[in-house]
């Protein structure tokens, strides 16, 4: 009989839930082509399994240290001896990590107590069940890779105990504010150290209901109900699309394609990196995945061109961000659900504002393909027309998404879903590019980077949820009206606040918390919602590439092995550039609301 270790059953737990996740919305779709039914329950069952591939996700994430974090440098990096500082950062996560499992414990029992069912024979406890347990095994992947004796383990697990003893029995800590103030700084040093971002967004949540006399089951409450909102789904389903295209050789067609159509012209070769990059990012939702999977493709073929160094890696940090307003953009998906605006008309609206961006930046690479002096390749009319052949399944995706989502046919979790299925066709049975062992590779790198952000959209909502309950967006509103009365100061205030909210936190975590924050002051301002969507993520994908800290920078730093200055340096004129497409964007509402909502 084989034998199963722990790594095993977290691996083939996560492959069961992705597929079957990719499964149940392509049935609905193929049953209604024949005229019948699908699945019981399905799209019930298919928001649940994007609680537990979250979940799951975010375990394999954690033994792997790779939750998404502001640093490159992981706080859990194994140690062979204690770093004092980097100690108290693993106790503060661990312990937030731990009073994260004992509060979606307290929300499983009260739902045991007054059972619900979400499909037949399935309580909806028993979904929730993935939370407390996920959280416990997060908990021990991080204990575990934290040092590599058990003498620091054991030192780690004592001070851990003590912490939690300190804070369920004395009580005057908890009306402390000198307690509270001590607590938020070592939240923020464990960030600063390497710690998780939902770590950041759960432990000041956890924080402030705890001093409120407030369950912590509020916070996975929250959490449980946006993972599960009908839309989410379309998250983790589009993710694996543009995993198995990165790891493809798609992109190796798709840039012969595009040399083919735009090498003709000056600056040809980074007008293609341009809209390849644009490609990816709508599809894996992430900009580093584009600067990670796609940086060693592009540099290497721009500096071949004659491009120079500096250029080359200033255009490959911002084409990293380039489709985030195009569908089916992930952070889009995001705002439409928490902002409850249409996520149709959301990403209509990014249409235009989108190629108004990839034109602007298209525009300096032909300017200084010329300042250059690049050797442009010649049009050749065959060579078109091979590429297109070879490239031709790929070539369509954009267009099949796009009549997916608009055509009324499917829904766009079913859009989403056979949109994995056909690429999964694609790259494994028309190009065989890929096999079973890297497409089981691809799923659990994809369930890595879906279970890192859909912990931090989770803990985020439990954060949200506190700010509204104390009002803040109110006050802020009431402040607002007092202190600003020009709709076009306000915009311009808006701008400077979003630029610093992007270089400062990470795009998910963002929409969630500032979202409810900005809403009410865009309904008093007059400013149409879908409109104020695109402002938001257009300025969020600038802040990508603001100094000092912008995430692009650290990204293409660790990628290329650069220094920071070198990196500002190389994104500066690109930075200028995208800086006047955010504020045509800002200032001219019929670019995102021509299509009505």
């Amino acid at each position: 009989m084989a034998y199963f270790n722990i790594k095993t059953l977290e691996q083939y737990f996560t492959l069961f839930v992705f597929i079957a996740l990719v499964f149940l919305p392509a049935t609905e779709v193929i049953t209604r082509l024949f005229g019948t039914t699908g699945v019981v329950a399905s799209s019930v069952l298919v928001q649940h399994f994007t609680l537990w591939i979250g979940f799951a996700g975010a375990v394999i994430a954690a033994r792997r240290n790779r939750l998404l974090s502001l640093t490159t440098k992981p706080l859990f990096e194994t140690e062979t001896n204690i770093d004092w500082f980097k100690f108290i950062g693993k106790v503060t996560t661990i312990f937030i990590v731990l009073a994260l499992a004992y509060g979606s414990w307290g929300l499983v029992k009260m739902e045991m107590d007054y059972p619900v069912k979400i499909a037949p024979l399935l309580p909806r406890w028993g979904a929730q069940m993935i939370m407390p347990v996920g959280f416990i095994f997060i908990a021990i992947h991080m204990f575990l890779n934290g040092y590599d004796s058990w003498k620091n383990r054991g030192i780690l697990f004592g001070s851990i105990i003590t912490i939690i003893l300190l804070t369920r029995y004395v009580e005057p800590l908890q009306e402390s504010p000198l307690f509270m103030w001590l607590a938020i700084l070592l939240i923020l040093f464990s960030l600063i150290k390497g710690a998780p971002i939902f770590i950041g967004l759960g432990g000041l949540a956890i924080l402030f209901f705890w001093r409120d006399f407030i369950s912590l089951s509020a916070i996975p409450a929250e959490a449980y109900r946006i993972v599960v909102s009908p839309t989410l789904p379309t998250i983790p389903l589009f993710t694996l699309a543009g995993y198995i295209l990165a790891e493809s050789k798609a992109s190796e067609r798709l840039v012969r394609l595009f040399r083919a159509l735009f090498g003709w012209i000056p600056g040809g070769t980074p007008v293609i990196l341009v809209l390849l990059c644009g490609f990816f990012t709508a599809l894996t939702g992430g900009s580093g995945v584009t600067i990670l999977a796609l940086g060693g493709l592009l540099f290497p073929l721009l500096i071949r061109e004659g491009y120079s160094k500096h250029f080359s890696l200033g255009l490959i940090t911002v084409a990293g961000s380039l489709g985030l307003l195009f569908p089916p953009s992930l952070p889009l998906i995001i705002y439409g659900v928490t902002a409850a605006v249409s996520v149709k008309a959301i990403f209509l609206a990014g249409i235009i504002p989108g190629f108004i961006r990839v034109a602007m930046i298209g525009g300096w690479a032909v300017w200084q393909g010329k300042v250059q002096s690049v050797k442009r390749h010649r049009l050749n009319l065959g060579d078109i027309k091979t590429s297109l052949w070879d490239a031709k399944w790929e070539a369509i995706i954009p267009f099949f998404i796009l009549f997916g989502i608009f055509g009324g046919f499917t829904t766009l979790v079913e859009t989403a879903a056979m949109t994995a299925v056909y690429v999964f066709i694609v790259e494994v049975f028309v190009y065989k590019d890929l096999n079973w062992r890297d497409m089981k590779k691809i799923i659990l790198d994809c369930s890595t980077l879906i279970g890192g952000v859909l912990i931090i959209l989770g803990v985020a909502m439990g954060l949200t949820s506190y700010l509204v309950d104390a009002q803040i967006p109110i006050k802020l509103l009431a402040w607002v009206k007092t202190a600003i009365s020009s709709k076009i100061v306000f915009l311009l205030l808006l701008n400077l606040f979003l630029l610093a909210v992007g270089c400062m936190m990470d795009i998910f975590s963002a929409i969630i918390i500032v979202v409810p924050l900005i809403t009410p002051l865009g309904v008093y301002f007059g400013i149409d919602p879908v409109h104020l969507a695109i402002i938001f993520i257009a300025n969020l994908e600038l802040g990508f590439l603001t100094p000092p800290v912008g995430m692009n920078l650290f990204l293409s730093a660790y990628r290329f092995e650069e220094d920071m200055p070198t990196i500002y340096k190389s994104t500066l004129p690109f930075f200028m550039v995208m800086l006047v497409s955010v504020l045509v964007i800002t200032y001219i509402p019929i670019l995102s609301t021509w299509g009505g909502n």
